[in-house]
């Protein structure tokens, strides 16, 4: 499917008729009564929402969305697109409009919004055009058979980092499935996408002062396809692609394992001066940049300062998982020369968990994937200042298999059905790990038995809006079985943009 034909199944979505079951959330402080089910189906649940019985808005053809500033306009112009309405820019709505503004709430944040659904028209308030647009796409899922629900949300969320990754390197996926991912992650008010864009299999990313790259690197993938690559082109089409629907890139370039297409592609990287074939398996371990050549390390100053220089984002993440074939005296040192190359070029690095042991700057990002509660390098790192993105592999990687008959993914970590995913706490997973040093959740999908789109589709759907949730909605709201009836009635918009989703027996379709 191209953009195109999905922008225009966004919109025949978003007209789907919802069926909506659950409860509403009530007021963090004042007690406020439940609201009616039809305000309280929302993927993730907000704060806290309130209805007004026989205050429904209708959508008619001669309904405007009107953006008051010019800075909310392109939010204000992503609405009319889905919903099929007509924008406009005025200094405040009137009569039958949905009307968007930018103001200074406190309670709210850079990302949180308030929407008031009235008879009379709908307003939808944020602080910040990122904040309108999460805002929107509570509205999306509010509209049913035409109609906006009377009521108000106010909404924030509880974790700044909610993100997806999507491994390129395994499998290559081009422009228009990334896309089409980054359309429905945005759903879920996901706002990282973090690109693995080079392994033992292949990689994916133009770096012109090293062109081989691509040129024999990118020239497989897992299983001996095509493989495939972005130009760097490509690439700030795809950045700017994802900014649109307020999602930043994330960029990974792992090392110094997980490094055989480079290794394969210039034999001078390798400590013997001799290139490996390249690889089209799936074992992981055995490939290591040369750690006590200079020239490994002027290499990845050019990738660095190519890939920073097309990566507005401000991460860089640099891998270092699963090195086992660097000594961990090599690893130390290679860190050491390794986390000033990504300051140089004004990045911060994010990186595997792995990456706390070598003691970084505070300012570094170790994402733990590990599967047990205890890791005393990261609680340690936590402890020195350093901020946590929590992937447990058991509970959030979503190339996991759902139960053992899953016809792709793996196993390794465990199987992970709907309430694995969703049934666990970012906050408090960790020991040693509090929740003031969690900086999110992020769901990471890794390709080697992953091949299609539809595969990226019925491996995320429904458990990625379980890891959304953990990241957006506030812990006193978590409840499986309201979860699992919220989520079921995301089915008829899925089912109206085709997205491939699993059927979870655990969700009440």
């Amino acid at each position: 499917m191209t953009p195109r034909i999905f922008r225009r199944a966004l919109v025949a979505a978003t007209a789907v008729a919802l069926t909506v079951t659950t409860t509403a959330i009530a007021a963090p402080d004042n007690h406020q009564p439940p609201a009616p089910a039809r305000l309280g189906a929302l993927v993730p649940a907000p704060v806290w929402s309130q209805a007004r019985q026989h205050d429904d808005f209708k959508l008619t053809p001669g309904t405007k969305v009107v953006a008051t500033t010019r800075d909310a306009s392109g939010v204000a112009a992503y609405l009319a697109t889905v919903l099929g309405l007509h924008p406009g820019v005025a200094d405040h709505g009137r009569g039958n409009a949905i009307t968007l503004r930018l103001g200074h709430d406190p309670r709210i944040g850079t990302e949180g919004y308030t929407l008031d659904i009235r008879h009379g028209g709908v307003e939808l308030a944020a602080n910040t055009s990122d904040g309108l647009f999460e805002g929107v796409q509570s509205l999306r899922q509010l509209v049913h058979a035409g109609t906006l629900p009377g009521g108000s949300v106010l909404d924030y969320p509880r974790f700044e980092h909610r993100g997806a990754m999507l491994d390129v390197a395994r499998h290559f996926f081009g422009v228009d499935d990334v896309k089409r991912y980054i359309d429905e992650i945005a759903m879920f008010k996901i706002n990282y996408l973090h690109l693995h864009l080079a392994d033992d299999q292949g990689w994916r990313i133009e770096i012109k002062s090293w062109p081989n790259l691509t040129a024999y690197g990118a020239s497989t993938e897992v299983g001996g396809g095509p493989g495939g690559y972005y130009t760097q082109d490509q690439y700030k089409d795809l950045v700017a692609y994802a900014e649109s629907r307020h999602i930043t890139i994330v960029p990974e370039i792992d090392m110094p394992g997980h490094t055989n297409a480079a290794l394969a592609s210039y034999a001078e990287l390798n400590c013997d001066g001799v290139a490996p074939p390249l690889y089209t398996g799936t074992s992981v371990g055995f490939s290591s940049l040369c750690v006590a050549k200079d020239i490994t390390y002027r290499f990845l100053d050019d990738v660095i300062r190519e890939l920073a220089s097309i990566t507005p984002g401000p991460y860089l993440h640099i891998g270092g998982d699963e090195a086992h074939a660097t000594t961990p005296a090599d690893y130390q040192t290679f860190m050491h020369r390794m986390l000033p190359i990504v300051a140089k070029y004004g990045k911060i690095a994010t990186g595997w968990h792995e990456l706390a042991k070598t003691n970084p700057d505070p300012s570094a990002l170790p994402q733990y994937w590990g599967t047990d509660s205890t890791d005393t390098d990261v609680a340690a790192a936590a402890a020195r200042g350093n901020k946590v993105i929590m992937s447990p592999a058991n509970k959030t990687y979503l190339d996991m298999k759902y139960n053992p008959n899953t016809p792709i993914g793996q196993k390794w970590a465990g199987l992970i059905e709907e309430k694995d995913a969703y049934g666990w706490d970012p906050g408090t997973f960790l020991d040693g790990v509090p929740e003031s040093s969690v900086q999110g959740v992020e769901a990471p999908l890794w390709t080697e038995t992953i091949v299609t789109m539809a595969d990226i589709e019925y491996m995320a759907f429904p458990r990625l809006p379980a890891i959304a949730e953990l990241g957006w909605s506030p812990w006193s709201t978590h409840d499986y079985d309201d979860f699992a009836r919220r989520v079921a009635a995301q089915a008829p918009t899925w089912d109206a943009m085709g997205i491939n989703y699993y059927r979870s027996p655990q969700i009440p379709w």
